[in-house]
């Protein structure tokens, strides 16, 4: 599954966590150690940019938090980045340079790439979503089978067995999720693509493609 692996799917020069995805094949592999990658950087952050506002809470200077925003650690928070209103992170979260979190916008056990938009009524859980990939209002990372078994990552005829029983969506660069859209567990997104509204979303999806749903994805003319 090529368009899977991580060099496919990311630009690492646009998150703080490059490092979280070194030696490791596919994105969904770095989500088991994203708490405690975050405690180990964190202790190293630049004190004169970010600043420590609870335990295993980094929070960028340059950061606009609304007041009614709800932060749980492990999390980081990087430079120019605005949680808004009533936002909720529970917790396990690296939020990108630029990114917006916003209104009533849940986050937990995820990695989000610099300039990435989530910007209402989204919840993202056990996830990574790449260098300006924005999710639509009410677009949502559903995480967890109806059947409670282990996630298979589905390409056709193609399986990769994950053995994660929590495992949300990996959308690439520049990825556009229309509203009120649901990213079914081991979703995979290629770059560039783009998700219609009102979407119900399983298995891998191409780069560069238009997708209405799985009997109808066309491939984009240019970008």
């Amino acid at each position: 599954m090529e368009q899977c692996k991580i060099e496919n799917l990311y630009d690492l020069k646009e998150t703080i966590a490059a490092d979280l995805f070194q030696d490791v094949q596919y994105p969904w592999e770095v989500l088991a150690n994203i708490k405690d990658f975050i405690t180990e950087l964190g202790s190293r952050l630049d004190s004169s940019r970010f600043e420590q506002r609870g335990e295993h809470i980094w929070v960028a200077k340059s950061a606009k938090i609304a007041p009614t925003a709800c932060l749980n650690g492990p999390l980081i928070i990087d430079e120019e980045a605005e949680i808004r209103h009533c936002a909720f992170i529970r917790g396990s979260a690296i939020v990108g340079k630029g990114a917006v979190v916003g209104n009533s916008t849940e986050l937990k056990n995820v990695v989000i790439f610099n300039s990435v938009q989530v910007p209402h009524y989204n919840y993202v859980g056990d996830s990574v979503l790449g260098y300006k990939s924005h999710m639509g209002a009410g677009s949502i990372t559903s995480n967890v089978k109806s059947d409670k078994t282990l996630v298979v990552v589905k390409d056709g005829k193609e399986e990769i067995a994950t053995g994660l029983k929590k495992f949300g969506a990996m959308l690439g660069d520049y990825v556009e999720v229309g509203c009120n859209s649901v990213l079914n567990p081991g979703t995979v997104v290629g770059r560039h693509t783009n998700i219609y509204p009102l979407s119900m979303v399983r298995g891998v999806v191409a780069a560069d493609s238009i997708y209405k749903n799985k009997n109808e994805i066309a491939a984009k003319i240019s970008r």
